[in-house]
């Protein structure tokens, strides 16, 4: 006897578990049972498990009997001509789900030569092993799967063209790629996904060299010529969102230029953005700390009397105006409700991105770099028939990576730009490289895609021939600009009086433990004094208890809360967060005497 379970519950027992499950999958197969429905029999324990329920993995396959799929060239014809649909092949029983439990089951043949008798199923493609994005990367099969699956990563976080009407769109945090282009190797499902009509990329010439040592440890190297021509340009959107919220006893916010009556009022310099309605004109070039929308709301705080007496309270201004880094034009003002009736005003921030030095690209193959240096056209190297290359990549990124897809991406592009064609790179079906190569003979080019190449600063020839071709390079939204970060003396929190944290609120870097550590290498004593008194107080103590003494700068006398005046207190310089930690320890009831020693 063999148990069921249905969804993990047992519901009763079979007398043959194998008949029972091929009679299961017969059943659904022919439409009586829902399609969604899966077997699984467990062979140690002779257990079977029924699945219908949601948040399966499931994969369609062919079925195979006696070694032959179901699918034919007549369905293949229907399909074509449009008589047949997908789910007219799943009801039919030619074209199955399987979950994982039933794949256990089951033997899956990656290619029609490979069927024998034993097989139960045949993979639709071979490329269906991977996912969407994974299938965008060219020459897959001829990469390591870590690599393969940084580059699927990658490519999500690239800069394009997302949407058509991303300029009526208030989106966060969003970058439009000027100009963006389809990538001449591609794979099937680029065709299948219609990436012509949002690509992220941009096909750049690429020369694999070294150049000083400035793309070392994965830098790469622009050409400020194709910089300054529009390689890689994007524009930067943020929007600023402000509601006029409703208080409690009537009162409300109110989008304006605040009046010099209103408590908290800033310069007029401050507002000399805002049109009479209290908002910024389009087009407007604003930088840190101006007011991109002016409001004002009722104090926070109000009497009992004070409530009754509306004109006695005065109005605090609470206008937004741009953070610490941020700058950029007015794009596009809103002014629209939000779901509780409220005014809603919102204004579109753009702000032109041209690639500098510490600007993310990559290839799609995972070899993302930072760029290093952004080289003078007169110094770029160059190739005997001329071309001058966009991109120059190091050759140390190949070996340890092993990404030979990467080399092979640049031989396709180099073809495909010369014979004007696409090249196919779908995973498993790609065009060999025997083809490739001969072809780029018959294009001029050697067939290893090196060439001769001649420094740009000497004139003379390089001893070595450099691999150069056109590859699809990315630009990710990692961009410097979003994250340099630097302050000198700057804004405290209230309980701690350390710096700050994040670069919105103007923060400090902090130093941890092992740069502690490094500092303490090198016997850099001096400085690493002056970076831990971030919060140094001088804080007068009782020599007698212990205890931290009070100062009345008023009265202008010292006492001990425990030894009362005639005592003597000295002047201990701390950290204000130890103090914090004796305040702290003293709620507990814990006495922490501080025992003090002179310093000679």
């Amino acid at each position: 006897m063999a148990e069921v379970y249905l969804n993990s519950r047992f519901i009763g027992s079979v007398e043959d578990a194998t008949v029972f499950a091929e009679d299961v999958k017969d059943l659904r197969r022919k439409g009586a049972l829902s399609e969604n429905v899966n077997i699984f029999l467990e062979p140690a324990t002779k257990s079977i498990h029924v699945s219908s329920d949601e948040g399966r993995a499931r994969r369609p396959l062919i079925i195979v009997k006696e070694g032959k799929p179901l699918l034919t060239e007549r369905h293949l014809k229907q399909l074509k001509d449009a008589e047949l649909s997908w789910s007219d092949l799943v009801k039919q029983g030619i074209i199955e789900y399987l979950d994982t439990g039933e794949e256990e089951n089951a033997l899956i043949a990656y290619d029609e030569a490979d069927l024998t008798s034993e097989h139960t199923h045949l993979e639709i493609t071979p490329g269906s092993i991977s996912g969407v994005a994974t299938a965008l990367v060219p020459f897959g099969n001829y990469n390591q799967s870590s690599r393969l699956i940084i580059g699927s990563k990658n490519q999500k976080q690239a800069l394009g063209f997302y949407a058509a009407n991303y300029h009526l769109r208030m989106d966060m945090d969003t970058s439009v790629l000027h100009y963006s282009q389809l990538p001449i190797v591609k794979t099937k499902i680029h065709d299948v996904t219609n990436y012509e009509e949002h690509p992220s990329g941009q096909n750049m010439t690429l020369a694999i060299m070294c150049y000083d040592g400035y793309n070392m440890e994965d830098g790469v190297l622009l050409n400020q010529a194709s910089v300054d021509r529009g390689l890689a340009r994007s524009t930067y959107f943020r929007p600023i969102n402000v509601e006029e919220l409703r208080y409690s006893g009537g009162l409300m916010d109110e989008i304006s230029v605040p009046d010099k009556d209103v408590k908290g009022y800033r310069s007029e310099h401050d507002y000399r953005f805002l049109e009479g309605d209290g908002i910024i004109h389009p087009e407007a070039k604003v930088d840190e700390g101006n007011v991109v929308i002016g409001r004002t709301s009722p104090p926070r705080f109000l009497s009992s009397l004070e409530e009754y007496n509306l004109s006695a309270a005065i109005r605090r201004e609470s206008s937004i105006s741009l953070k610490h880094g941020e700058k950029g034009v007015a794009d596009f003002v809103v002014i629209t409700e939000n779901e509780e009736g409220n005014k809603l005003v919102q204004v579109r921030l753009r702000d032109e991105r041209v690639p500098e030095i510490g600007d993310k690209f990559t290839s799609r193959h995972g070899q993302k770099g930072v760029v290093g240096m952004l080289v003078n056209f007169g110094d770029v190297p160059f190739s005997a028939s001329g071309i001058v290359p966009d991109v120059i990549f190091t050759p140390h990124g190949i070996s340890t990576r092993m990404t030979v897809s990467h080399l092979l991406e640049l031989i396709g592009g180099k073809l495909g730009a010369m014979a004007g064609r696409y090249v196919d790179g779908t995973l498993f079906e790609a065009e060999k490289e025997d083809a490739l190569r001969k072809e780029l003979v018959e294009c001029g080019f050697r067939e290893d895609g090196t060439e001769v190449f001649y420094d740009g600063r000497t004139g003379k020839r390089m001893l070595a021939k450099i691999f150069v071709g056109n590859m699809y390079y990315l630009r990710l939204r990692h961009m410097v600009a979003n994250k340099m970060q630097s302050r000198a003396r700057g804004p405290i929190q209230l309980l701690t009086r350390q710096p700050t944290e994040g670069k919105a609120k103007e923060g400090g870097l902090r130093l941890g433990e092992m740069e502690k550590d490094t500092f303490i290498a090198h016997g850099a004593s001096l400085l690493l004094k002056e970076r831990f008194d971030s919060d140094k107080i001088i804080i007068p103590v009782c020599e007698k208890c212990g205890q931290v003494a009070v100062e009345d700068n008023y009265k202008n006398r010292r006492y001990c809360l425990l030894c009362g005046e005639d005592i003597t207190v000295s002047d201990i310089e701390m950290s204000y967060a130890f103090k914090l930690m004796l305040d702290e320890i003293k709620t507990l009831g814990i006495y922490p005497q501080l025992n003090l020693k002179t310093k000679y």
